[in-house]
Parts: C-alpha cells; sequence; structure tokens
C-alpha cells in the first residue's frame, strides 16, 4: 500500500518529507515521514536514529510549511 493510497482512504496530505506531530505517547513530539508500508506510515520521529510504524490517523496531525520550524 502506497503513499497515495493512505491519502486516498484517510484523507491526509501524508507525503515523504512531511512533518508531522505524534501525541500518542503523552506529549508532543514532531517527526519526518520517510515512506509507507502496509497501510502504515514509517515516520522518523525527531531524535531517533530510525523510522517506526504509525496509522495515518492515530495521534497525528500534519503540519503545513508555516508551522515547520525554519519555513514560510
Amino acid at each position: 500500500m502506497s503513499m497515495d493510497y493512505i491519502r486516498k482512504t484517510y484523507g491526509v496530505p501524508a507525503k515523504r518529507g512531511g512533518r508531522v506531530e505524534y501525541t500518542g505517547c503523552g506529549k508532543k513530539v514532531t517527526g519526518t515521514i520517510r515512506s509507507a508500508r502496509g497501510g502504515y506510515l514509517r515516520i522518523q520521529l525527531d531524535g531517533q536514529n530510525h523510522a517506526g510504524s504509525y496509522h495515518p490517523v492515530w495521534e497525528l496531525r500534519y503540519l503545513d510549511e508555516q508551522e515547520v520550524p525554519g519555513h514560510g
């Protein structure tokens, strides 16, 4: 399942290199979308060395360019 599948199925603006905010761990952590696999996004959270699998709509907020430090 591709990034296009995730965008169409869940109605989210997921794209490789896109920034997200994850809140499932009880605090806000930002990260970068690296890829998609099996209907899940592979996201590398800031400060981590490897990407993990995240459901496209579970505790994720997609950041637009104005919310990303250094852009806009």
